[in-house]
This record gives C-alpha cells, sequence and structure tokens, in this order.
C-alpha cells in the first residue's frame, strides 16, 4: 500500500518561502510520476505541479510557475516543493500525489499565507 507523508508546511508571511517534503514508502517511488496537489478552503483539489521519475520532466499550474519548484530525490524516496514569493492565494493544505487528480495521496500539510 502506497504510503506517503507531507511536511514541512506552516504560517509565512506574504512573500516568504516554505520547503516541503514527502516520505514515500511501500512502492518503487523511484519508477512513479509524482504530483503535489493543493486544496483551498472551501474548494475541492487542484493539481500544483508534476515531476517525471527522473526528475527530467516537471510542470506547473500556470499561477505558481516561476515561484515553486519541484523535485526529488530518488535514493531518499522523498519529492520537494520548494515555495518562493508565497501569495494569500497559497493558502491550502498541500498533498502529494501518484496521480494528478490527488486520488492517492497523503495526510497533507497546511500552509497559511498572510498579508
Amino acid at each position: 500500500e502506497v504510503q506517503l507523508v507531507e511536511s514541512g508546511g506552516g504560517f509565512v508571511q506574504s512573500g516568504e518561502s516554505l520547503r516541503l517534503s514527502c516520505a514515500a514508502s511501500e512502492f518503487p517511488f523511484r519508477t512513479y510520476n509524482m504530483n503535489w496537489v493543493r486544496q483551498l478552503p472551501g474548494k475541492g483539489l487542484e493539481w500544483v505541479s508534476f515531476i517525471s521519475p527522473s526528475g527530467g520532466s516537471t510542470a506547473y499550474r500556470d499561477s505558481v510557475k516561476g515561484r515553486f519548484t519541484i523535485s526529488r530525490d530518488n535514493a531518499k524516496n522523498t519529492l520537494y516543493l520548494q515555495m518562493d514569493s508565497l501569495k494569500p492565494e497559497d493558502t491550502a493544505v498541500y498533498y502529494c500525489s501518484t496521480d494528478t487528480e490527488g486520488s492517492t495521496r497523503g495526510m497533507g500539510t497546511q500552509v497559511i499565507v498572510s498579508s
């Protein structure tokens, strides 16, 4: 069974940075595409970013391009999301997922960005 544990969220001011981590286990992480998805307050899940198994291919939703960077360390079975220049509209619970819909995800980590 896929195990995903997110961490690194917190309360920050607008313009500050956070680095999220996702520890993966119980599946061959290095062979999987991975994603970050988020759930804004009162909204459904939305896809944020994608990375291929090797890390050579990445993609981002338009609203985070140039501010967020996804990466992975296959030796550590860990996925990352570096979030810079955070905005209040980035406030959400962030999940790592093996799919773009977030159907297989962890418990999430809360990010709150204050203006």
